[in-house]
C-alpha cells in the first residue's frame, strides 16, 4: 500500500512538505505524532492524527507515538485565544498513563515495524535552561518563528514567553527523534504545520538532514460546526467515563449523509470499494442509514469493544421503542442514564414504593407526570402509559419494588416520546 495515495483518496492530507512522496515510497521510514498530555482522554479530533500513524504502520513504515509530558506542561498556544492554564505534575503524569493505555488499542507493538510509545519529558528533564537556549534557542531567529500562525495569531493581544517558547520545545523533540530514532516524518494536525516546519528547519541546521511533514485537515462537518462536539457542545472523548459508549455509538449513528462518506474514509479502515458500497446501499435504502451504522460499528468496536458495542444498540433500540422491560434490567446503569439523560426526574422514598403504590396515585400524585388523575385515567385506556416500557391496561395495577430497576429507578412513558425517570431514594 502507499503512504501517500492512500491518504489522498481518503482527503487526509492537507500540507506536505516536497520530496515526501519519495521517502514513503523506500518504505521502513520511522515518523512521529505529538499528543500533549492537557487532558486525562484523547477526544475524537485526535483520531485523525491516530489514523495517519496506523495508515503509517500498516504501509509497512514504523509510527512513534510522542506524549509530550514535557511539553504538556508549557502549553500549545496553537488555535488557542488565550493562555492555558498550567497543570501539576502529578495531573500530567496522571493523563500521561490515560493517554498512553488509549493509543495502545491503536498501533502493533509486534513485528519489525513495531510500534513505539516516548515521552518527551525523559530527555528534556537532563536539559539545564541555559543548555537549551545555546544548543537549541540560538538556532531559530525569533522574526522566523512569530511568523507562524500559532504564535502571530496571538501577538496582537499577548502570548507569554512559556507559551512562546513551546515552538522551540516540539522543533527540539523532531532533532532528539531523527538523532536517536532516525525518525524522518512528523504528522499532525494543520495547525501544527508551522511547528513541525521549525523542527525540520532545526535539523537541516544541526546536522545538514532533511526531514518531513505531513498535516492532516481539521474537520468540520457539513453544517458549518465543529466536528467533534455533541449538540450541546459537549467534546466526544474516547474515555468511556467521560463518553460514554453508549452517548458515543450514537454521536456516530447520528452524522448526517452528507458527512458520512468523509468520515468513512478518514476514521475507518475500509476500502475503496467497501465504502462505495456502502455509499450505493445508501442510495438505495436512505432510511436504513448503512453508511452510519458501519461507521458507528467500526469505531465504537476499535475505541470500547465489541461487547460495549452491542450494549449501545441495544440501549438504542429502548430509547426508540424496541425495548422490553427485561431490556431496560439487562442494561448497565451506565447505559441506562445515558440513553435517559435529560429525561425529566421526579424522586419518591423507598418506603412509599416498597409499600405499593396504585398506579394513577403513583403517576398523578406521588410523581406530577400528569396534572390530573383524570387524565392518567384517560391516558390508561387509550394505552398510552407504559411503566419500565410495559403498556398498563389495568387503572387498579400496583406500582412496587418488583418495579423497580437497578435497585433505584421507575421508568414511566407517556404516548412516544414523553418520559419520565423516578428515582427510589
Amino acid at each position: 500500500m502507499n503512504f501517500i495515495e492512500e491518504l489522498q483518496w481518503r482527503g487526509m492530507i492537507h500540507d506536505k512538505t516536497p520530496g515526501v512522496e519519495e521517502l514513503c515510497k523506500q518504505g521502513g521510514v520511522t515518523g512521529y505524532a505529538g499528543f500533549d498530555p492537557t487532558s486525562s482522554s484523547l477526544h475524537i479530533g485526535n483520531l485523525i492524527p491516530i489514523m495517519l500513524l496506523v495508515h503509517f504502520q500498516r504501509s509497512g513504515n514504523r509510527p512513534i507515538a510522542l506524549i509530550g509530558g514535557a511539553t504538556g506542561m508549557i502549553g500549545d498556544p496553537s488555535g488557542k485565544s488565550e493562555e492555558r492554564q498550567l497543570l501539576s505534575m502529578e495531573v500530567i503524569r496522571f493523563n500521561q498513563e490515560r493517554l498512553k493505555a488509549q493509543l495502545e488499542r491503536f498501533l502493533d507493538f509486534s513485528g519489525s515495524n513495531f510500534a513505539e510509545i516516548v515521552n518527551n519529558y525523559d530527555w528534556f528533564r537532563e536539559m539545564g535552561f541555559l543548555e537549551f537556549l545555546r544548543d537549541v534557542g540560538k538556532l531559530l531567529t525569533v522574526n522566523y518563528m512569530v511568523a507562524k500562525d500559532s504564535v502571530k495569531g496571538r501577538w496582537e493581544n499577548g502570548i507569554s514567553f512559556t507559551e512562546f517558547s513551546y515552538q522551540l520545545l516540539q522543533a527540539y523533540d523532531f532533532l532528539w527523534l531523527y538523532k536517536n530514532k532516525n525518525c524522518r516524518l512528523q504528522i499532525g494536525g494543520s495547525d501544527q504545520w508551522g511547528n513541525i516546519l521549525s523542527g525540520t528547519e532545526l535539523i537541516r541546521r544541526t546536522s545538514g538532514g532533511e526531514a518531513h511533514a505531513i498535516t492532516c485537515p481539521l474537520l468540520t462537518r457539513s453544517d458549518g460546526k465543529k466536528f467533534g462536539k455533541s449538540e450541546e457542545g459537549e467534546s466526544i472523548w474516547l474515555d468511556r467515563t467521560r463518553t460514554s459508549p453508549y452517548k458515543f455509538y450514537q454521536y456516530w449513528l447520528n452524522i448526517t449523509d452528507a458527512d458520512a462518506p468523509r468520515l468513512l474514509q478518514m476514521f475507518t479502515l475500509f476500502s475503496r470499494q467497501e465504502i462505495e458500497g456502502l455509499i450505493d446501499e445508501q442510495r438505495s435504502a436512505p432510511h436504513e442509514r448503512p453508511m452510519q451504522k458501519a461507521l458507528a460499528r467500526d469505531i465504537t468496536v476499535r475505541v470500547h469493544s465489541e461487547q460495549d458495542y452491542l450494549s449501545a444498540v441495544e440501549a438504542s433500540e429502548v430509547l426508540f421503542g424496541k425495548g422490553t422491560t427485561d431490556t431496560l434490567r439487562h442494561l448497565s446503569e451506565e447505559d441506562f442514564l445515558s440513553v435517559f439523560e435529560g429525561v425529566p426526574q421526579a424522586d419518591i422514598p423507598r418506603a412509599t414504593i416498597e409499600a405499593g403504590v396504585p398506579v394513577i396515585d403513583f403517576v398523578a400524585g406521588e410523581i406530577a407526570f400528569f396534572t390530573s388523575k383524570g387524565e392518567a385515567r384517560r391516558m390508561i385506556q387509550q394505552g398510552g402509559l407504559s411503566v419500565n416500557k410495559e403498556k398498563i391496561s389495568d387503572q387498579n395495577a400496583i406500582i412496587g419494588s418488583e418495579q423497580v430497576l437497578n435497585g433505584k429507578y421507575v421508568l414511566l412513558q407517556k404516548g412516544r416520546k414523553s418520559y419520565c425517570l423516578v428515582r427510589v431514594v
